[in-house]
């Protein structure tokens, strides 16, 4: 059979994929396909443009299709010429350079042009758009020679423009004529937020400002507003929107009102010539956004390869899942208040969350959220599907679940979608995974196209992949990297961390070149602890990088409900204490009180509301059963009681507990101190055992009781009370310095070698004394445990979404 000829006019994201989704339809049988584009560029993501000039990533980063692609699937691509007019009733096209060529049908992609506005001064040298790869490298330049820039638009583009000239070392005024800044993705509200968060981030805001003139002799040198008042400008980005390129359907008498005009499958007013993507126009409609274009590709290709297309396109509801200036931003559907829905709002001003979810005849109808966008995929599934939420109490809709922060993707079904850009699932990511065995993030993009965009759905991809492989995931993984995100080692990351000085996640993450923009919910933590690690006095925990038990300082169960433990040093306690314990436990109707192999006593199955009561009440610190830190202090009776003891049990435990609590490890640490070596305390199966022999102590480290039995190693024999402390505070140090994140202690000594540890820690002196030095050191940051808790406001801040919850008309 004769091939037909198919040519796509614009190499962009739109039209490209449309050609992707023609040849997975076997349409390289029917069609031989050419590609124009004006660009002298391959397919690139335009998305990710922002990232290039913030220093993130490079323009080949960007690439969605190398010039392999094109000759692999035998497409012609022309760059840097430009299709100037279609003769439709010949169907014969003409470009720029005066090549004809003859065509069966052809798709219109031209995307969209940078709306520059109409000013004196616009057309003076140094005064440019944002659009295209060109843009960014005149940007580039810009800031090496010059220092003031102005951004003209406060929308998501200027807004990312102004965070990439700050990141090049420029001055950044940015000018809105709005009251609020990004009014098409939030409501004022979450715009108050955005606005402070970017202002401590360096951007200066010109609010609302009408520019009236751009003064230059030559080059830009000033900004002039409606008002009369004025900013200096070395370079003006505009960024006040993009208008449909429809000048080639124009040229080729073919219908235009905003954009080039189309019907459900995508077809203009003349025969054989289709168009797609920003350039097009349906029901009225243009859209900007890649998942409504994406859609149109789609039905556009089912179309013309001859299969059944149902309906067509019959528009998109309309999202907005991105992270601006390092800020996680959703919008969806209809969230602005207007008089006939009802909202069901959340406002945490101590982490600076803010949702807001809108409701008309029990249906969700739209939503905002920004700072924590979890819920944004199950929202837009609800918004999508019409879901009647009348049986469910109001702030259940902005719970993604009872399960660990970690896990996001377990409250998802299988249809829900968590690539929103590329329209792919839950259910056809796992099924991915499985039936091709892949266990990389890439190589999941690479099959489905899932993040293969803005990208912000890569964590939640490799979420998923840990969720659908377990154990498998670990061991595909490279063995040496920290995660999936990075090829670098946990020890490499440390030595970066050291070397460059760097101090914050997100500086890490930029830095040393992390593959999924805001990370994984394995890196995350790490680095956190990492940073605490070298930093002990100036880092500043980021408790959105811990998981949810820490933030909640108590244990999650099965059934959404949390476990409560309270310190007791040594496993001794009082008559108040208990008293205090049982009134709470009667008063919260706690359904189990337990003795914990720890020697304290668990309050299981409290209500997440309950918490900071809870805690206030029993007035005790917390056991921290949660945490990557000390856990307990487990001890027999001792020499005071026991007719076999040698030494002070419960005094050396209850001294190791309070010098050690509160301390941040690699993984949960467990101690304990037996007064013979009969071993009541278990000490031989502990991180850190102590065992008392008549007129000495010895200590045992790497001990592990858990599913991989190991018993400790002995590491020494000392005499005093105050060696047992230095020499334990010696040997956690250089744990914690030395191990890998969520790396047990029986692990690191089986990685590193006992012999390792002695020569450090007790076959030299200096060093142990330097190592017990920084322990003192981190441990003078460790907040009094009788008020880390119920005394401050990071509890409540956790739960500030359950407590303030607003029903508006």
């Amino acid at each position: 059979m004769e091939k037909k000829k198919l040519v796509l006019v614009g190499n962009g994201m739109a039209g490209v994929r449309c050609i992707e989704e023609i040849l997975k339809l076997n349409g390289r049988e029917q069609f031989d396909i050419t590609i124009f584009g004006s660009e002298p560029h391959v397919n690139y993501n335009r998305i990710m443009l922002s990232a290039v000039l913030a220093g993130d990533t490079t323009i080949k980063d960007i690439e969605i299709n190398t010039l392999e692609w094109y000759e692999k699937n035998e497409i012609e691509l022309f760059t840097s010429e430009t299709v100037t007019k279609l003769d439709t009733e010949n169907q014969v096209l003409y470009t720029d350079k005066g090549r004809e060529m003859k065509y069966d049908q052809v798709i219109i992609a031209t995307g969209s042009n940078p709306f520059i506005l109409p000013v004196p001064g616009a057309q003076l040298e140094g005064v440019i758009g944002f659009r295209d790869i060109k843009d960014c490298e005149t940007m580039i330049d810009s800031a090496k020679n010059y220092k003031k820039a102005v951004v003209i638009g406060g929308g998501l583009l200027g807004l990312e423009a102004a965070r990439g000239l700050i990141n090049l070392g420029m001055e950044v005024d940015v000018v809105h004529l709005n009251e609020y800044l990004m009014e098409r993705q939030l409501d004022p509200d979450a715009a108050r937020l955005l606005h402070a968060e970017l202002e401590r981030q360096g951007m200066n805001f010109l609010m609302p400002k009408l520019t009236e003139r751009i003064e230059g002799t030559d080059r830009v040198e000033k900004v002039v507003f409606k008002d009369g008042s004025e900013t200096k400008a070395d370079l003006v980005v505009m960024a006040v929107g993009i208008r449909p390129n429809s000048t080639l359907a124009n040229e080729s008498g073919i219908e235009v009102n905003r954009g080039v005009v189309v019907n459900n499958y995508m077809q203009t007013s003349a025969p054989n010539v289709y168009a797609v993507g920003e350039c097009a126009e349906h029901r009225e409609v243009v859209y900007g956004l890649v998942a409504p274009l994406y859609e149109q590709g789609k039905v556009l290709a089912q179309h013309i390869v001859g299969e059944n297309a149902g309906k067509g396109y019959q528009g998109s509801v309309l999202s907005t899942k991105l992270k601006v200036s390092g800020v996680n931003v959703f919008s969806a559907g209809e969230f602005m208040d207007d008089g006939a829905t009802r909202s069901v709002r959340v406002y945490d001003e101590f982490e600076g969350i803010y949702k807001k979810v809108m409701i008309r005849n029990n249906k969700v109808v739209g939503a905002v959220l920004f700072g924590d966008t979890k819920e944004g995929t199950k929202l837009l599934s609800m918004i999508n599907e019409q879901a009647d939420v009348s049986d469910m109490a109001p702030i259940n809709i902005l719970q993604s679940g009872g399960g660990e922060a970690e896990s996001l993707t377990a409250t998802l079904s299988y249809g829900d979608h968590v690539c929103g850009c590329n329209g792919v699932s839950k259910g056809a990511i796992v099924s991915a995974i499985r039936e091709q065995s892949l266990c990389s993030v890439e190589e999941v993009s690479g099959c489905t196209s899932a993040g293969r965009s803005c990208g912000t759905c890569k964590p939640m991809i490799s979420e998923l992949l840990a969720d659908t492989l377990g154990d498998e995931f670990d061991a595909a993984a490279k063995t040496d990297s920290l995660c999936g995100c990075t090829d670098l080692s946990h020890e490499e990351v440390v030595a970066e961390i050291r070397e460059k000085g760097l101090t914050h996640t997100r500086e890490v993450m930029n830095v040393l070149g992390w593959k999924n923009e805001g990370g994984c919910s394995k890196c995350r933590p790490a680095i956190n602890y990492y940073l605490g690690m070298v930093h002990p006095t100036g880092y500043e925990d980021e408790k959105e990088s811990r998981f949810v038990n820490e933030r909640m300082h108590a244990n999650i169960q099965k059934d959404g409900t949390y476990s409560v433990v309270p310190r007791m040093y040594g496993g001794v306690t009082n008559p108040t204490e208990l008293k205090r314990i049982a009134e709470v436990a009667e008063k919260y109707n706690v359904p189990l009180v337990k003795l914990t192999g720890g020697q304290r006593i668990d309050l299981l199955g409290i209500k997440k509301e309950d918490l900071p009561n809870v805690w206030k009440e029993i007035g005790m610190p917390s056991g921290h059963a949660y945490g990557k830190t000390l856990r307990t202090v487990k001890t027999c009776v001792g020499e005071s009681f026991c007719r076999f003891g040698t030494q002070d049990s419960i005094g050396m435990g209850i001294a190791l507990e309070k010098k050690f609590e509160g301390l941040n490890t690699p993984h949960k640490v467990k101690m304990a101190v037996s007064a013979c070596p009969r071993n009541c305390a278990e000490s031989g199966i502990k991180d850190v055992g102590i065992v008392g022999i008549e007129g000495a102590w010895e200590i045992y480290v790497g001990g592990n009781g858990g599913t991989e039995l190991r018993k400790g190693d002995l590491l020494c024999k000392v005499k005093t009370s105050e060696e047992v402390l230095e020499i334990t505070a010696a040997y956690l140090q250089l744990y914690r310095e030395n191990a890998r994140y969520l790396e047990r202690t029986s692990h690191w000594i089986d990685r590193v070698g006992l012999d390792y540890i002695i020569e450090q820690v007790i076959s030299n002196d200096q060093n142990r004394k330097e190592l017990s030095a920084r322990m003192d050191v981190v441990l003078s940051t460790v907040k009094d445990p009788w008020s880390e808790i119920y005394e401050s406001d990071e509890l409540q801040s956790e739960l500030f979404k359950n407590k303030h919850v607003e029903i508006i008309q």
